[in-house]
């Protein structure tokens, strides 16, 4: 059997679900093959640095910015003491949600 490479060049802007339909003619046959891609966000990392007296909260809302074709539910596992916040939340398609981090000493450090 003879394979015919059929090279494909694919550039998404944002994360999330792509659908393609490549349709293949030949006096003899009709094909129609259907493609789906998928991409995930890169990973970044950053860092939040809190000063705030002893005993008193402190709260970051951090912008998690949706640019996709699906909403997201995202769940938040927060590590470390003295940090709180939702630990779900909901960012709709093409919308930006604010993530309320807080950070509440209870001692120096």
């Amino acid at each position: 059997s003879e394979a015919v490479e059929l090279p494909v060049k694919f550039i998404p802007r944002y994360a999330g679900r792509y659908h393609c339909q490549i349709l293949l003619k030949s006096s003899w046959d009709v094909r129609l093959y259907e493609i789906e891609c998928v991409v995930g966000a890169d990973h970044s990392e950053a860092e939040l640095e809190f000063l705030t007296p002893a005993y008193q909260a402190v709260i970051q809302d951090i912008p998690i910015s949706n640019m996709s074709n699906q909403n997201w539910k995202l769940e938040a596992v927060l590590e470390g003491q003295g940090f709180y916040g939702p630990s779900l939340i909901n960012v709709g398609l093409g919308e930006t949600a604010l993530y309320p981090l807080m950070f509440k000493p209870i001692a120096e450090c």
